[in-house]
């Protein structure tokens, strides 16, 4: 997918309050940044924030934080916000590579990831969001009694992640190849790709991962 630049994309995600632009500072003490002990969940690829901001709507005891490299796709989460100024939401313009540099050990409730970039040549596989070796970063911040949610239109994706899941030793449940006509449906909240790829026909895959 080409991106699209957005001209002062960047200079606003620096001045933005609901954007952390240091966020390997708060390591540990997220709680200080909200201002609460609430649980913290985090979605990582957070794309335009529709996912993110309506969880964080419907949850207002749920600390969020929405992680998006590309300024010019975050910047449409953060306009959401700064209509709603949600204080339980917060954004990172940061690179996923890096995740272990900003959160301590069990500080994070649950991870989602929606629609992650695919990284379809085999040499890019360990780019993955479900690969081994992002999973082996995850479990040194997720709680135990944590999960990762992840939802996909992309079957080779999907079948590579339930493999590498089962391989890296974490147990898997809610698993589905058809969400939408599963019992998993339940409460389920739609990101901009999941509608646009709905409407197209296709059939969404999700599953649930704890360690």
């Amino acid at each position: 997918m080409r991106l699209r630049n957005v001209p002062g994309a960047r200079e606003e995600m620096i001045a933005n309050k609901f954007v952390i632009n240091e966020p390997a500072e708060n390591k540990g003490r997220w709680r200080d940044v909200f201002g609460n002990d609430n649980p913290l969940h985090i979605e990582i690829g957070t794309g335009k924030g529709r996912f993110i901001t309506e969880l964080a709507k419907q949850n207002p005891d749920i600390n969020y934080i929405g992680i998006e490299k590309f300024s010019s796709v975050l910047i449409r989460a953060v306009e959401k916000q700064e209509e709603l100024e949600l204080p339980n939401l917060y954004f990172l313009r940061f690179d996923a590579e890096d995740i272990e540099e900003i959160f301590e050990k069990d500080e994070v409730d649950r991870i989602y990831l929606n629609f992650s970039d695919p990284w379809p040549k085999d040499r890019h596989a360990k780019r993955r969001l479900t690969s081994r070796r992002f999973l082996a970063r995850y479990k040194n911040f997720l709680k135990q009694s944590g999960y990762v949610a992840f939802k996909t239109d992309n079957k080779s994706l999907f079948d590579f992640s339930l493999e590498e899941i089962e391989n890296a030793g974490w147990i898997l449940s809610d698993v589905t190849y058809d969400l939408h006509n599963s019992p998993y449906n339940e409460g389920n909240i739609m990101t901009e790709y999941e509608e646009r790829f709905s409407e197209m026909g296709n059939p969404i895959c999700r599953l649930v991962a704890r360690y």
